[in-house]
């Protein structure tokens, strides 16, 4: 551990290639989101998902260790407050999770990266979750 309590190896927005990595990850993201008859409608700015694709690289970036752009330009994350106007139930919860799946595999992290980061998803996605109805 260094001075400051951090890995010597880095934090993990370091360790797994800062971001190039994270943009990667919610770029191919965005390819599922794009035909997801359920998911693209909650994106209102859509057909151009690119607003959407960098708020979400920005705060998994801060999340994880990167820079604090979107805390800079957005103030607090509150996800389940900016969440809560859509309609976020399990099956779009598990759409949202698959795509994610997708994109996560496409990065070929090491064993420990992949569940450390998978693990946070699943739990965000649980948590998104508003609803039951159908």
């Amino acid at each position: 551990m260094s001075v400051g309590g951090e890995s010597v190896q880095g934090n993990f927005w370091e360790q797994v290639g800062g971001r190039p990595t994270f943009e990667k990850l919610v770029r191919k993201f965005y390819e599922g989101i794009a035909t997801d008859e359920v998911l693209l409608p909650m994106y209102p700015e859509q057909p151009d998902l690119e607003g959407a694709i960098q708020r979400l690289t920005g705060f998994l970036e801060q999340y994880w260790g990167g820079p604090t752009t979107y805390s800079d330009e957005r103030g607090h994350p509150r996800l389940r407050q900016r969440h809560m106007p859509f309609r976020v139930n399990p099956d779009a919860r598990d759409r949202w999770l698959s795509h994610m799946r997708v994109a996560v595999d496409s990065l070929e992290l090491s064993p420990l990266h992949d569940a450390t980061l998978w693990a946070y998803l699943d739990r965000a996605a649980q948590a998104m979750v508003n609803t039951f109805d159908e």
